[in-house]
């Protein structure tokens, strides 16, 4: 597909998902399946979950945008869904939910000696992070935490 076209056709997408609350995480055009396959990965704005029905909204209005701008010449496939989980845990919500689950956090080395840590989430805090490290639970002030991601528990 033609640089200038793909970017024309995601600026559509792009507007069209705006105008509904939306905003789009992704989009791919895999090029290599037949019929040509345009996937769009949602996010809500509002930070909502995305349910089938957002995914049902959206798909009538970038069907009939890829149509009329005649931009793609060829049968496709679209494919809308959500982004999905992430490991990486942001919102309070993902905090709480993943309350006791094994987790990796990546520290500021300028302020601490340790890069990572390991260990199961225990609480979070406006101001600190807790995770529960062999029974010990230590407290981490977020000023030294980049990063939160959900880990597996190693042996």
């Amino acid at each position: 597909m033609i640089k200038n076209k793909k970017d024309n056709l995601e600026n559509l997408i792009i507007e069209i998902a705006k105008s509904l609350k939306y905003e789009i995480n992704n989009i791919n055009f895999l090029t290599n399946h037949n019929p040509l396959k345009i996937q769009i990965f949602l996010k809500s704005r509002e930070g909502n979950d995305i349910t089938l029905d957002d995914c049902l909204l959206l798909n009538e209005p970038v069907l009939s945008v890829i149509d009329s701008s005649n931009l793609i010449k060829c049968r496709y496939v679209l494919e809308i869904s959500s982004q999905g989980v992430s490991d990486e845990l942001t919102s309070n919500r993902d905090f709480k939910t993943f309350k006791g689950f094994p987790v990796r956090v990546e520290l500021n080395q300028n302020n601490s000696k340790i890069k990572n840590l390991n260990g199961l989430l225990y609480e979070k805090s406006n101001d600190y992070l807790a995770i529960n490290v062999k029974g010990k639970i230590q407290r981490i002030p977020f000023t030294e935490v980049i990063k939160v991601s959900l880990a597996r528990i190693e042996d």
